[in-house]
């Protein structure tokens, strides 16, 4: 059974699912917001054409720009919420609505947890469910605390996960975040390394070195994965032509888009399409 608060322009959502997920999520219903997915182990979850089968429980956290897809043996809780609700300059930068669990351009952040680490989760969720059901003026800040404490333990887990233990290490996350909210503010405009070099006040060589050293890809690999990215999913979900989408990405030369396209994923734009549109099909008929 679904829950919803509003308090003026916050709003905040919640509700288990079995199997009922799928069908709401194609309908769009929770697009505007940020969502945190707890699924339980056994299901497959698709986020960005990228799957997941998942041998633990696991906690998801999606952006209000990512597609997903859960099939029809997932079961879980939904917390869906806006940016007025949890997202404000004094929520610390780690575990913000701009933290290191969203819009990082490395990984699609998945969070697996032990039984352990499952059951404290799941009592936050009880948690969430009772307040949410009470009227009390308290109700709002209780919830945006309940809500803070999982993402703090899911941030500690994702930083535990990949080793980030000391102050040193720390500073370059942050540093990475701070790159990749650059990538995702701007992709459409800036293709260089330069132009985030620039921006970061370091040269382009500088930049390369300090993204490479925690993760094999570098500054133009995920500049160009963020791009691409986009083009998928305007290919897979909207009826935008090969042209209209190369221009939203900032290319005025289709002739190039399609060449960056097709050396990226081996597959023309239309082709991608095609292939899409009919395993989408196959999978739901």
């Amino acid at each position: 059974m679904p829950h919803f608060k509003q308090f003026a322009f916050k709003k905040f959502g919640y509700f288990d699912f079995s199997n009922d997920l799928p069908d709401k999520q194609l309908n769009q219903d929770f697009k505007e917001y940020i969502k945190v997915i707890f699924v339980r182990a056994g299901g497959k979850v698709v986020i960005d054409f990228k799957e997941f089968q998942l041998e633990t429980d696991a906690l998801f956290f999606i952006s209000g720009s990512q597609h997903y897809w859960l099939d029809e043996v997932c079961c879980g809780t939904l917390l869906y919420y806006n940016r007025d609700f949890y997202c404000v300059e004094i929520h610390d930068k780690e575990v913000s609505c701009d933290g290191i669990l969203f819009h990082n351009v490395y990984e699609i952040p998945v969070v697996p947890l032990d039984a352990e680490q499952s059951a404290a989760i799941q009592k936050l969720l009880r948690d969430i469910e009772v307040e949410i059901a009470s009227e009390d003026s308290t109700t709002e800040e209780m919830l945006r605390i309940l809500l803070k404490q999982i993402i703090i333990k899911a941030t500690r887990l994702w930083k535990q996960e990949h080793q980030i233990r000391d102050e040193e290490a720390r500073q370059e996350v942050e540093f990475s975040r701070k790159f990749s909210q650059l990538v995702e503010w701007n992709y459409t405009q800036l293709h260089t390394v330069a132009d985030y070099a620039e921006m970061l006040h370091i040269t382009p060589k500088a930049l390369n070195k300090r993204i490479t050293r925690y993760s094999n890809t570098t500054p133009n690999d995920i500049i160009k994965n963020r791009i691409i990215l986009e083009a998928k999913r305007l290919l897979a979900h909207t009826t935008l032509s090969v042209k209209e989408i190369g221009y939203r990405l900032g290319y005025e030369d289709t002739s190039y888009f399609i060449r960056l396209f097709t050396n990226q994923t081996e597959l023309s734009p239309q082709s991608f399409r095609s292939q899409y549109v009919g395993h989408q099909n196959a999978t739901f008929s």
